[in-house]
């Protein structure tokens, strides 16, 4: 399926970045404070996964 929105392309990017660098920082600074080391992986799989969720409504379901 083509998508043929204007700057779909830079769009799906900052999705894709903006959701591990958001959710992965939060779980970085959660492990940082609280000294363990499971919360960065889960923000990191909560970032991608909330970004292909958004992903999915804007360019795809949209259609």
């Amino acid at each position: 399926m083509a998508v043929h929105d204007e700057g779909a392309f830079w769009s799906i990017f900052g999705y894709l970045l903006s959701g591990l660098v958001i959710w992965g920082g939060i779980g970085h600074f959660v492990d940082r404070w609280m000294g363990t080391h499971l919360f960065f992986p889960g923000g990191l799989l909560l970032g991608i996964s909330s970004s292909f969720y958004l992903i999915w409504m804007r360019f795809i379901k949209a259609k």
